[in-house]
């Protein structure tokens, strides 16, 4: 398998199901090898957010179970072209993996792209990655963005800056793969 046709995807418990499932096919389809990295080989539970009337924020439903390809520990960045972070409560807490971190800041300083969709940002905040650059983002996860110096992006669902692409949430899909993919074909 050749390195220019992989793509690492960071998730794990509690990852948002459409991000996840669509980001596999979609990455298929093109002719990718998507890799899923999780803090350990296993089954994990996946979840589904959406919006219903009556309710303040978003509700969670349980998802689809996925199998993860490598843990954290087995991943190599130079392996890869590059990294995505989809949503869902996983970069709540992927965001204080040490792992996660050091794979991410790994991607920058390669110069390889950086895909974040939705959460997923979070994991580029603690990273230290936000910094004047403009990220889309769910909107709940603005004021990190712009605590660590982000320019948060609305309207628009999904941007690019540099080598990192930024969506808002799974509903951006179309808008953030336009860029995934043209940014790819460099």
């Amino acid at each position: 398998m050749t390195t220019s046709k992989k793509i690492l995807i960071i998730t794990g418990d509690a990852g948002e199901s459409f991000e996840i499932l669509y980001a596999l096919h979609r990455f298929k389809e093109a002719g990718y090898v998507p890799v899923i990295a999780a803090p350990i080989v296993k089954r994990m539970n996946l979840v589904m957010h959406d919006f219903e009337e009556g309710w303040d924020t978003y509700l969670e439903r349980k998802g689809y179970i996925i199998e993860s390809d490598i843990s954290f520990d087995d991943v190599n960045v130079a392996d890869y072209i590059a990294v995505l972070m989809p949503g869902g409560r996983a970069p709540e807490y992927l965001r204080n993996d040490a792992r996660v971190i050091k794979i991410v800041k790994k991607f920058s300083e390669a110069g390889k792209y950086i895909f974040a969709i939705c959460h997923g940002s979070q994991i580029l905040v603690t990273a230290g990655l936000v910094k004047n650059k403009k990220i889309a983002c769910y909107e709940h996860v603005k004021s990190e963005v712009e605590a660590c110096g982000g320019i948060y992006i609305t309207p628009d669902e999904a941007i690019q800056d540099g080598k990192i692409v930024t969506g808002k949430t799974w509903q951006s899909h179309p808008e953030f793969y336009k860029i995934v993919f043209k940014s790819l074909e460099v």
